[in-house]
């Protein structure tokens, strides 16, 4: 299946200048997102995850249903003030802000096998800042999964050593 006939290009948002990739058609075909979770499963249910970490907010749509598949714990990672107990904090850049995720400190054990899962790799700011919080919790990236990858924006550079997937590309 192409997923790609599946995302909506819009233009200028949130601002001027960006070309978002919308998943919501995706979404809407039953048929297209089971595929691109069974994508995810494919290359990921042999390395033993024992969590899957998504980013807030759409990485959480497609990380919670592989956590669930996988058997494996799910860790949502938020923008601050959004979580209730002690938790730390990583500062990123995307390509058009500046923000931060928080994470529960007892969310990630020494030693856990961790899956990152979003919905979208742009200048890596966000895959990294995921990938810093699981490692200051003792965890091991495991491996990061994209939906899309925009490769013009060369996140990928920020990731080097990390097992990743990306099941869309735009040059």
């Amino acid at each position: 299946m192409d997923l790609k006939d599946k995302i909506r290009t819009i233009q200028d948002f949130p601002k001027k200048g960006i070309m978002f990739k919308d998943i919501t058609p995706l979404l809407a075909d039953s048929a297209a997102f089971k595929f691109a979770i069974q994508e995810f499963l494919a290359r990921f249910k042999d390395k033993g995850i024992t969590v899957v970490a998504s980013a807030e907010s759409r990485g959480f749509i497609f990380g919670s249903v592989v956590a669930y598949e996988l058997g494996a714990a799910f860790v949502p990672m938020r923008k601050p003030g959004k979580l209730p107990f002690k938790k730390i904090t990583q500062e990123f850049r995307t390509e058009y802000s500046t923000d931060a995720f928080e994470i529960h400190e007892d969310a990630i054990k020494k030693g856990d096998k961790v899956l990152i899962v979003d919905d979208l790799l742009a200048t890596g700011g966000t895959a990294e800042a995921a990938a810093r919080l699981v490692e200051k919790l003792g965890g091991k990236v495991s491996g990061i999964a994209f939906l899309i990858e925009l490769s013009f924006l060369n996140g990928r550079e920020k990731l080097g050593g990390y097992d990743l997937l990306s099941l869309i590309k735009y040059d």
